[in-house]
């Protein structure tokens, strides 16, 4: 089924098959024994309805012949992990229409928002990257960071095993590494080469009722700036003054993309708790990633 970086692929003509018209491919059908196991392993799988699961299976199908997983420091990625990864990177996915963000009943135009990448890189845990930064005064900073996952522009993606293997648990807390990481994708979509994510993905005239693409990016920008202060006001009082810690991670303070990555994992894994900390972005990410619902 998962397409991997050894052995014979499950069908024969995958290469071809990648390069057909994904309405003419047939990719392999995914077993309904571990289709359902999947499911019984992730809650916020388990809440969708029969006919959001089966468009759900449709494009973790086509992801899966799509995409190759790369085991890295000896790890062998089985048809169980990369579904598990396919199942969670594809949930954003589910009412989404392609990057022209015109109607469709269609799912699968949606899987052009992956469309820069084929590799995900899958570490037995966390992994160690070297960092280099410039303060403004010129002088060189260099350290180490760890990291659960990361996307590249244009470049794989890796995640951490460790951490996707616990998302059924995860989810308690807002938490989703393959989200975060898979969203990030979207908010880089159609980035042009040296810049950064800014945690406002592209928008089409129309969005939330907008007469403009400008208006509704400014509209977005508008609506995350205010909920993105207020959650730094409230991590501020905590870390001062002993306040109430937030319930997301902290680490959605780093800057408006990351603040993005990290309320998109609550908004799709729990988002009864999210509603209740953030009502302010759920029509907006409603609108985005839910747009005919």
């Amino acid at each position: 089924m998962a397409r991997r970086q050894t052995g014979a692929p499950r069908i024969l003509p995958t290469f071809i098959q990648r390069w057909l018209p994904r309405r003419l491919r047939r990719p392999p059908e995914i077993p309904s024994a571990l289709w359902n196991t999947t499911l019984a392993q992730h809650p916020f799988l388990a809440a969708l309805d029969p006919h959001e699961q089966q468009r759900l299976r449709q494009l973790c199908q086509h992801f899966l012949l799509e995409k190759e997983f790369h085991g890295a420091n000896g790890l062998t990625i089985t048809d169980a992990m990369a579904l598990t990864i396919a199942a969670q990177a594809c949930l954003p996915l589910l009412h989404m229409g392609g990057v022209a963000q015109a109607p469709t009943n269609d799912p699968l135009p949606a899987l052009d928002w992956y469309g820069d990448f084929v590799g995900i890189v899958v570490q037995p845990g966390a992994a160690v990257a070297q960092r280099e930064v410039t303060d403004g005064m010129g002088v060189v900073h260099r350290y180490r960071e760890v990291l659960a996952g990361e996307a590249m522009d244009r470049g794989p993606l890796m995640l951490s095993w460790e951490d996707v293997a616990h998302a059924g648990s995860a989810a308690e807390h807002g938490s989703n590494v393959v989200i975060h990481e898979f969203v990030h994708k979207i908010d880089m979509h159609g980035m042009r080469t040296g810049d950064t994510p800014d945690g406002a993905p592209p928008l089409a005239k129309g969005f939330l009722g907008s007469d403009s693409a400008a208006q509704a990016r400014e509209h977005w920008r508008r609506t995350m700036q205010a909920a993105y202060n207020r959650f730094r006001e409230s991590l501020t009082l905590a870390e001062r003054f002993g306040g109430e810690p937030p319930w997301l991670d902290d680490y959605a303070a780093k800057d408006p993309a990351e603040f993005f990555a990290v309320t998109c994992e609550a908004y799709f894994v729990n988002r009864e708790r999210f509603a209740l900390e953030f009502p302010e972005l759920i029509p907006l990410y409603d609108g985005f990633f839910r747009p005919r619902t």
